[in-house]
């Protein structure tokens, strides 16, 4: 077997760490300015993750996957894509600016991230299938958590720089790095820039690689396959909304005046302390796979998701919280290693793009979904109902451990029907 040329994983790793340095950057601290600066309701806040996945899933699946698989121009779609959301992202800053009402301001924004995830769901889904188009089923799951490391990298930069533009380094009032625009004009140019190291990286398909690097050999055929596919997806659903439940609405838990009222720079702190556990274990997540194989390693990757979660339910204690939040750093690495190659062995080579939107459907869906259907109405309720904001916001994080639970429950069974066979 030739392995891939080591300029290829350059590539791909220095897109990855730009990636993950927009989102962190970005994303972050989205919420609180929703909730804090514009005055959504929680519930309100989430939908700026809700509408744009689910706007992306759609993308992916009958558009851009369907597209990949046809042209087999995965580099080519992944460049087009980040291009125009730059583009976007920086128009969208402006017109939020028109408004006076905080609220319409707000929805301007939600609205315009939802537009700018066609663009970005055409990225997505061509990285899913380029990653499995250079490498063999053997290296994927090896790759996928050396990548999550380097964007655990790439993430800390962001979260870092993010929080000192929220506030513009403690000097400005809180969420100035959205209102003047810094945070959006900063994630425009890492989009731009991140279009680069594409430029190492083959245009991918499953027919412009030497044969070496396609050696799928242990794939399940016919509706066998798609039926333990089905399966495998019902399960990463349930983890997936589970443990990402709660990443819009947690940034607004550390700023609680009511509770442990923390600034930017100290959320920074939390939040990359998951980003150093991703970091770690991300690089040694393909070890963890070979060792314990694909199915036990997500296991044991969602149970370390869900002690972080029940940590963050049970205390306020920042030294509990940031060993909950190392506990699901450590289970996003070994997850997305695990969880993407058992994808990868299941679906066709034929069929790859548009099989990984729907993996692909259950992680970027969980980011928004979840936060709008389960924990935003929880916070909202118990805070409407009278109960303190603090227990409001930790029900929601014991409701995500819950579901984590049940995901695993499923993946517990399909393992112990396979080793039955």
């Amino acid at each position: 077997m030739t392995a891939a040329p080591l300029r290829y994983f350059v590539g791909l790793a220095s897109f990855e760490m730009l990636a993950m340095f927009r989102r962190g950057l970005f994303y972050a601290y989205l919420s609180i300015y929703l909730r804090h600066h514009l005055g959504l309701s929680v519930t309100e806040t989430t939908l700026f993750a809700t509408l744009p996945m689910i706007v992306n899933v759609m993308a992916q699946t009958f558009v851009w996957g369907q597209v990949s698989d046809r042209l087999q121009l995965r580099r080519t779609l992944i460049i087009v894509g980040e291009v125009l959301a730059a583009f976007s992202t920086v128009l969208i800053w402006y017109i939020h600016r028109q408004f006076v009402d905080p609220a319409l301001a707000g929805y301007t924004i939600i609205v315009g991230l939802t537009a700018v995830e066609i663009f970005w769901s055409m990225s997505n889904i061509s990285w899913s299938a380029l990653i499995s188009d250079i490498y063999d089923e053997q290296q994927r799951s090896r790759i996928q958590g050396r990548l999550t490391s380097m964007g655990g990298m790439g993430r800390i930069a962001g979260i870092w720089i993010g929080g000192l533009l929220y506030d513009g380094m403690g000097l400005r009032m809180a969420g100035w790095g959205f209102f003047e625009g810094p945070l959006f004009f900063v994630a425009a140019g890492v989009m731009l820039a991140s279009t680069l190291p594409l430029l190492f990286l083959p245009e991918g398909g499953i027919g412009s690689n030497p044969p070496p690097l396609q050696s799928d050999t242990r794939q399940p055929s016919g509706s066998n396959s798609a039926k333990l596919y089905l399966v495998f997806l019902a399960g990463m659903t349930l983890i997936n909304f589970g443990r990402n439940s709660i990443a819009v609405i947690f940034s607004q838990y550390l700023t609680l005046d009511s509770g442990l009222a923390l600034n930017s720079l100290t959320i920074s702190y939390i939040f990359n302390t998951q980003s150093a556990a991703i970091v770690v274990f991300g690089w040694i997540a393909g070890w963890i796979c070979l060792r314990l194989g694909n199915s036990i390693a997500l296991i044991v990757g969602t149970a370390a998701a869900i002690a972080g979660l029940t940590l963050l339910a049970v205390s306020t204690a920042l030294p509990l919280i940031y060993l909950g939040c190392f506990m699901r750093g450590v289970g996003d690495a070994v997850i997305m290693a695990a969880a993407y190659t058992y994808a990868s062995i299941l679906i066709p080579p034929q069929k790859r793009a548009r099989l990984f939107a729907w993996f692909n459907g259950t992680y970027f869906l969980s980011f928004g979904l979840a936060a709008t259907l389960i924990s935003g109405p929880i916070v909202d309720g118990l805070i409407t109902a009278g109960q303190p904001e603090t227990l409001a916001y930790q029900a929601s994080f014991a409701a995500a451990a819950a579901l984590t639970t049940l995901g695993l429950l499923i993946q517990a069974a399909l393992l112990y029907f396979l080793r039955k066979r």
